[in-house]
């Protein structure tokens, strides 16, 4: 299996180093920004975010007048994370150290909890920790003033949304609203997979964003020096197709596929023993850690596998807790999961995450690689396998198929240039300008002619802090998913589609302001998608098919070429010529409508194709840019006829 994606880094050793406080170097921004009422930390997995939080919620303890300080994670097994820590010996002014009457992340009835909530918010303690399921069943129960001075850490923020049936986002608004309450909301990204935002525009910036990328998590690591994202593609039955995949000397994390999606064999329990049958034979499972201990077909060795997928929850707490324990590399070599293992769940030595089924948020798709991207002694490379269902042409799920196929591939450029190093741009007024230079943290400066620059504060944040989160928006969108193979003009993608789902998701942008956040988001990912070389004293950037001098790019250039472009061409090589034919006949089947906005870029385009062959452009063509500008001519001979009928 050839890798989609391979990013290598330097191993600088700086995200994991410390000051005199013992805080990290994510953790020292997220300090900085302690005095703020709300505070949005977006930092990728294993980067400090609950050890930040200590930090700053004794803070906000001590120095700031805070009564209490409550945090709430979406699951149980995550409260470990803020259990009892010692930060004097590392030089900080305090000790974290919650009382375990009031950490309710335990077994245990709602009922009770709800009810040690409320005496927590009589007592003299200052510290709950609970999950966000008693945290909104205890709401119903208070008044938001009695969260007053109080601070509210929200982890795994995506899972908050401002959907009404959202009762999180419920919970968030009001003691925004109606409580002097401050908020610390910690997610490894911002983008959920759905149409509905987190945070509606007027509450979002409200909040000090703390935001530190996965490049400078990992460039800064010990030992990981590469990572790579790769794409697998089976028919018939995964069960069968895994084990092409599944390394049995790599620590591996196998996450099946929901019962509800295309992949599933609808039989989670049957699917957990035919992998385990795969792999070898059961000798025993351990009856105090729940371990399965099976002898491999193919080395002998004895594996030690761990199956979460199982819902006995005396036998799943059971291996939870000995996974919670694991000091060896030794302890444990594959972990079967279904909706479990991902979120703050810790396992240092895993090498592998291997995933059946396409995931529709690019935050699960971070997730489930952070479980893979722990900085650990046994590995220098870490692995990201998606087993994705190929489609069949006699199949009646072939356009699902070809959707997850799609999507599956534009989420692993994404992650590509979420985990390359940052860029920055700026606009080149003249010869004189001085040249494209790398500033000393290591981010690299080019200058486009016809650059725009954010006009506004909050367009300049958007660009700061939520590119990635909006070009996961733009590049799994149903139109633009179809756009991909090559259909749809560039031009029509970079200047109509992507400003529209601009304005979709930040509604109160002017058009100055979408054209500027536009063009960055084209730029970054064009120039990422491309190829930098050096030629003597100066650079040169691939793009498509495209190879300029670094300093001469210009904006058109850039509108000009299809972000989607390496994705088809990565596509085309992925699969059989039957399965790519079968893929082009679903797109074509569901092609986007045309537009007048399309038209009318496309007409000059017509204009000079027939100066160029002397003829119109053919809907019969072979070539699909081709056959769209022949049917932007049929939409505008329908329009004049539809203009000349109203006359």
């Amino acid at each position: 299996m050839q890798n989609i994606v391979n990013v290598t880094y330097n191993q600088t050793g700086k995200s994991k180093s410390t000051n005199k406080f013992g805080m990290r170097e994510m953790q020292q921004k997220a300090y900085e920004a302690r005095t703020a009422q709300y505070i949005l930390i977006k930092a990728p997995p294993a980067s400090g975010k609950s050890r930040a939080l200590m930090f700053i919620g004794l803070d906000k303890l001590i120095n700031q007048d805070i009564k209490k300080v409550i945090v709430a994670v979406p699951e149980r097994s995550i409260g470990s994370s803020f259990a009892k820590t010692a930060l004097k010996q590392f030089g900080f002014f305090a000790d974290w150290e919650p009382n375990p009457r009031y950490n309710l992340c335990t077994p245990g009835v709602e009922k009770s909890k709800v009810t040690a909530f409320l005496n927590f918010l009589e007592s003299d303690e200052k510290i709950l920790i609970c999950t966000h399921a008693t945290l909104r069943f205890a709401f119903d129960a208070i008044e938001e003033k009695q969260l007053d001075d109080c601070l509210l850490a929200i982890d795994e923020f995506h899972h908050v949304s401002v959907d009404g049936d959202n009762k999180l986002g419920i919970v968030l608004s009001s003691v925004m609203a109606k409580s002097t309450a401050h908020v610390v909301a910690m997610t490894g990204s911002f983008f959920r997979g759905d149409s509905v935002p987190i945070l509606l525009p007027e509450d979002e910036a409200k909040f000090t964003k703390v935001k530190y990328d996965y490049y400078q998590q990992l460039n800064g690591y010990e030992y990981l020096k590469s990572l790579g994202i790769g794409y697998h593609f089976y028919q018939g039955k995964y069960t069968a197709a895994i084990h092409e995949v599944l390394d049995q000397s790599k620590k591996t994390i196998v996450h099946i596929p929901s019962v509800n999606s295309g992949e599933s064999e609808k039989d989670k329990y049957e699917e957990v023993n035919r992998i385990v049958d795969g792999i070898g034979e059961l000798d025993y499972q351990d009856p105090d850690t729940g371990v399965l201990y099976v002898i491999s077909k193919t080395t002998g060795k004895t594996l030690k596998i761990a199956d979460l997928v199982h819902d006995n929850q005396k036998d799943r707490d059971k291996i939870q807790a000995y996974l919670r324990t694991i000091k060896s590399v030794d302890d444990i070599d594959i972990i079967i999961a279904l909706g479990m293992a991902k979120e703050g769940f810790d396992w240092p030595y895993c090498e592998h995450a291997l995933t059946v089924g396409y995931r529709g948020s690019l935050t699960e798709i971070i997730q489930i690689i952070g479980r893979a991207t722990r900085d650990s002694a046994n590995k220098s490379h870490s692995q990201f396998t998606n087993l994705i269902a190929q489609p069949d042409a006699e199949d009646d799920l072939v356009k699902l198929s070809v959707n997850n196929m799609l999507k599956a591939i534009t989420a692993s450029l994404l992650m590509e240039q979420v985990l390359a190093p940052n860029f920055k741009f700026k606009p080149k007024y003249s010869d004189e300008d001085e040249s494209n230079e790398v500033n000393e943290e290591g981010e690299d400066y080019i200058t486009i002619n016809g650059f725009k620059l954010p006009s506004s504060q909050r367009a300049k944040d958007i660009i700061e802090s939520d590119i990635n989160d909006l070009k996961a928006k733009i590049m799994q969108d149903e139109q633009m998913i179809k756009a991909m193979p090559g259909n749809v003009d560039p031009e029509v993608i970079n200047k109509v589609l992507i400003p529209k789902i601009i304005k979709e998701t930040y509604p109160d942008l002017t058009d100055e302001e979408v054209e500027a956040v536009r063009q960055h988001i084209v730029v970054d990912s064009v120039i990422k998608n491309g190829t930098i070389e050096e030629v003597g004293d100066k650079r040169f950037i691939r793009m498509a098919d495209s190879f300029v001098n670094i300093d001469d790019i210009h904006i058109d250039l850039i509108d000009s070429i299809n972000p989607f472009q390496k994705a088809f061409e990565i596509l085309s090589k992925s699969v059989t010529a039957s399965v790519f034919k079968a893929i082009q006949e679903t797109i074509d089947a569901t092609r986007i409508t045309m537009t007048e906005e399309e038209a009318i870029i496309l007409w000059p385009k017509i204009v000079n194709f027939k100066k160029k062959t002397g003829e119109l452009p053919s809907i019969q063509s072979f070539d699909p840019q081709e056959r769209r500008l022949a049917e932007a001519i049929i939409f505008l001979k329908e329009q004049k006829r539809k203009a000349a009928s109203n006359e």
